[in-house]
């Protein structure tokens, strides 16, 4: 169990303390939804976890297999529904691997992002698509 103490601050901005580390993340609501959209909003964040959980998880079963995956890159874009209620539609991944294509685990490290724990707890009415860029390490 991991607690997260969060702080409304008032003009739609908040504060979250990831209580083990003393980390703090601050938020604020988009332009498109009243905010100044100064910091992520909270589907920014949920599009975020789902970046850094893939990259963890291909980061992990990497380092297990002795893998440099160093410099991965992940870029993901979040599209909002146009309809109430308000929420994510759509999040476009694009992962960029520092290995050639024919690698030998690359099905091994797609698999291990598609199985990361955000992944599975995104419900399944939001379209996840994943791009997949092989470059050469």
């Amino acid at each position: 169990m991991v607690q997260i103490q969060l702080s409304y601050e008032g003009d739609l901005h908040c504060s979250a303390v990831h209580m083990p580390s003393g980390n703090v993340l601050v938020t604020d609501a988009p332009l498109d939804n009243s905010g100044r959209g100064q910091a992520f909003s909270p589907t920014d964040l949920l599009a975020t976890a789902l970046g850094s959980c893939m990259a963890t998880v291909i980061g992990i079963v990497a380092k297990r297999k002795e893998i440099a995956v160093e410099g991965m890159t992940v870029t993901v874009r979040k599209f909002m529904s146009d309809d109430q209620p308000r929420r994510i539609k759509r999040l476009e991944l694009d992962l960029s691997i520092p290995l050639p294509a024919s690698h030998a685990d690359r099905k091994l490290l797609e698999s291990a992002a598609r199985g990361c724990p955000v992944h599975h707890s995104i419900h399944p009415d939001i379209e996840v698509v994943m791009n997949w860029a092989w470059l050469e390490g």
